[in-house]
């Protein structure tokens, strides 16, 4: 089965994705900053990260700002959901004004999170490797 890396720092939010994937035997790595998740990118080489954006020390912005730096070398497979409280259109404007280009990742869901409807994206993020996975 496919492995997935949660990144969230609340630990509540982390368990309760982790519970809905293991209803599907999907195996879970959890990280509860961006710090935490670029280490464990390296060591367990996931197939997807579903990535919170408002983190301490290292946000998820810094993330993927940092995936992309590297991605062709070190991360070339792995695919970004994005679960945020944040709306997704002020995610877009805030990257666009830091760095100048649009917020690429795979997929965005915004918190509360919907079961079905994550477990739907993450099947379709896995069996499609990536880009242009959303659905309702």
């Amino acid at each position: 089965m496919a492995k997935i890396l949660i990144v969230d720092d609340d630990p509540d939010m982390r368990l309760a994705i982790a519970s809905v994937l293991n209803s599907r035997s999907y195996e879970v790595i959890e990280a509860c900053d961006g710090r935490e998740a670029l280490r464990k990118l390296k060591e367990e080489k996931p197939d997807l990260m579903l990535l919170d954006l408002l983190m301490p020390e290292m946000d998820g912005f810094d993330v993927i700002k940092e995936l992309r730096i590297s991605q062709e070398k070190e991360y070339p497979d792995i695919s970004v959901l994005v679960i945020s409280s944040v709306r997704e259109e002020a995610s877009q404007r805030r990257y666009e004004l830091e760095l100048g280009r649009k917020l690429d990742v795979d997929d965005y869901i915004e918190k509360p999170i919907e079961p079905f409807i994550l477990l739907g994206r993450v099947e379709k993020l896995l069996s499609k490797g990536g880009k242009d996975a959303k659905t309702d």
